[in-house]
């Protein structure tokens, strides 16, 4: 336990004794790339406290041009081949040091990316781009606190079986739909327990699991916390069921939209601005059934005004889009309501446990980008005491008149590009460098030939 005193977090020294008792051999320096994947090195851990810690690491700046496969991607000012691709400089943030429970004598440590030479922070990395809006809270006199709710798919296909099948015709670890069902959920502890057990002490404290409304789909639930450390947290997750997936012969997806006939994999995220150590979006004046302060009202309204704007943070693939199905838990609608499934943003809580809670972003977004978009949407609310619309009562899916999210990546990209608050947010470099990351992965799938083409026009056509 730390000095901090949450379970699985390490200080310095005491990752310094660890090492000494070669109990810790290996220490993983890592961060995210566009997707919300974790790369970096590992590295000795004599070498990473002897070193690393006061030194840093570096990495190729192609990790943040690539696409899924790895491959260099022309047409980006941050990095390109007449550029050479050169390093950029990994610093280790010690807060995010940690066991990682489920891998023998190894620790992590997430990076900020900096530049090589000027050793700012580069703009376009998704820690970076969350840290600035981070900034913006904390000088308009806020806190924030985050959490988000991971759902997934698991099978019991290991991930070689499951790309040698062409992740067709899974096993899905469970054959009925088993929502909050316990006799299901039990037949899945041995994989669902492990990860409880391994994110709880590895720094990520676990709250719940349950079964969810898909085949073999599952949720589970971690606290909330300060909005960069809950990002953290994200990724944390993500990489441990992974690997524990991986260990023993399962798999998990983190797919939006799996297939077409089951429940789309959301990631909703829960939001509270503080002020003094208090919710500050608690307050006494009467919005619809909330009893709220001017910051909630006008936080939402802008939350809720961007959503077109920011779109692509909440759901980065061309999969993201054909999560957005009515009548199927993934809002369709931008609409508010108080503890109301079928909105994109669902009020909760009271007093000091007010928050709003946007169910709109898949469990394919990258955390530090999802939040940070949803930081800046809120914080231009309260700058610009935007309003919100009349609270929502009654079934959302039905009420066809009001906006609806973007349908496809496309017309998001668009929007994200053409947005003037989006480049006020975020800054030309960042609205150019993922405009063109949002753009090649949708020329990737449109020069891609599908299993639908081929069922569809094979023999009829």
């Amino acid at each position: 336990m730390s000095e901090s005193g949450e379970r699985g977090m390490l200080s310095l020294s005491r990752l310094r004794e660890l090492v000494s008792q070669e109990l810790i051999h290996t220490v993983i320096v890592g961060f995210t790339d566009h997707y919300g994947r974790l790369v970096g090195k590992r590295y000795d851990a004599e070498m990473f406290v002897d070193d690393v810690v006061a030194h840093g690491s570096h990495g190729c700046d192609y990790l943040l041009t690539t696409d899924m496969e790895m491959e260099p991607v022309p047409g980006y000012t941050f990095a390109n081949w007449e550029m050479g691709y050169g390093d950029f400089h990994l610093v280790p943030d010690l807060q995010t040091l940690r066991i990682t429970s489920w891998l023998e004598g190894t620790a992590l440590v997430l990076c900020d990316i900096e530049d090589e030479k000027l050793h700012a922070p580069v703009s376009v990395a998704p820690r970076s781009i969350l840290r600035r809006q981070l900034d913006a809270a904390y000088a308009a006199g806020y806190s924030t606190f985050a959490a988000s709710e991971l759902e997934y798919y698991l099978f019991e296909n290991s991930y070689r079986e499951a790309n040698e099948q062409g992740y067709g015709k899974l096993t899905p670890a469970g054959w009925y739909l088993e929502d909050y069902q316990l006799l299901q959920g039990t037949r899945t502890e041995p994989f669902t327990s492990a990860v409880r057990h391994h994110l709880k002490h590895s720094g990520v404290p676990v709250e719940n699991s349950k079964g969810e409304w898909g085949l073999g789909q599952h949720e589970l639930n971690v606290r909330y916390a300060e909005t960069l450390e809950m990002a953290d947290r994200h990724v944390v997750y993500k990489q441990c069921l992974k690997e524990v997936a991986d260990q023993m012969g399962l798999s998990v997806t983190f797919m939006a939209k799996f297939a077409a006939d089951r429940a789309g994999s959301s990631s909703h995220i829960h939001f509270s601005l503080w002020k003094d150590d208090e919710n500050a979006f608690h307050g006494e004046n009467e919005f619809g059934p909330v009893r709220c302060s001017d910051e909630f009202r006008w936080f939402l309204g802008g939350w809720m005004a961007h959503v077109p704007d920011v779109m692509v943070f909440y759901a980065p693939t061309v999969n993201s889009y054909k999560r957005f199905v009515d009548s199927s838990w993934a809002p369709t609608r931008i609409a508010w309501s108080y503890d109301n499934r079928t909105g994109g943003f669902r009020v909760v809580g009271r007093g000091s446990s007010l928050r709003i809670e946007c169910r709109i972003p898949g469990a394919d977004c990258n955390p530090y980008l999802a939040f940070a978009a949803s930081l800046a949407s809120g914080l231009d609310g309260i700058a610009n005491r935007i309003e919100p619309p009349d609270c929502f009562e009654g079934d959302i899916y039905a009420a066809r008149y009001l906006p609806r999210v973007p349908y496809s990546l496309g017309q998001a990209t668009d929007n994200f590009a053409s947005s003037e608050f989006s480049r006020r947010a975020f800054g030309d470099d960042v609205v150019d460098h993922y405009s063109h990351f949002f753009r090649t992965e949708q020329a990737a799938f449109n020069s891609a030939v599908t299993d639908w083409e081929r069922k569809r026009y094979f023999e009829r056509i």
